[in-house]
């Protein structure tokens, strides 16, 4: 009477670790991505309220600001960002762009918001 073998060889039990192997690894490269992205998106929502907050100090004041650059720094959520404010002439006097620039202390730029400004 023969009996017919039980159980897996050694080859079948290697084929099936290296494909969990590689699920297992690419499940751990999807974790990182969306870690990083819900990291970055972070950064620029704190960063577009430095932008939003800079631009909107300068509604309050009620002046018509002068041309030229003004650096600032502004922390949000914790995190220290630098800006730039670049102001500028437009064709019409009566009116200023103003471009807000938000960068990590680093120098990578996170966002640019814009407005004009009339004046007052």
């Amino acid at each position: 009477m023969k009996h017919s073998p039980r159980g897996f060889t050694l080859v079948e039990v290697l084929v099936a670790l290296a494909v969990v192997a590689l699920a297992l690894s690419a499940g751990v490269k999807a974790a990182g991505a969306l870690s990083s992205n819900a990291e970055r998106l972070s950064d620029n929502m704190a960063a577009q309220w430095c932008a939003e907050n800079q631009l909107a100090g300068l509604v309050l004041a009620r002046q018509f600001p002068s041309v030229g650059d003004v650096s600032f720094a502004c922390e949000q959520a914790g995190r220290a960002y630098t800006g730039q404010l670049q102001i500028r002439p437009t064709p019409n006097p009566n009116f200023r762009r103003v471009d807000a620039r938000i960068s990590t202390p680093e120098g990578q730029p996170l966002v640019s918001l814009s407005t004009i400004l009339p004046r007052y």
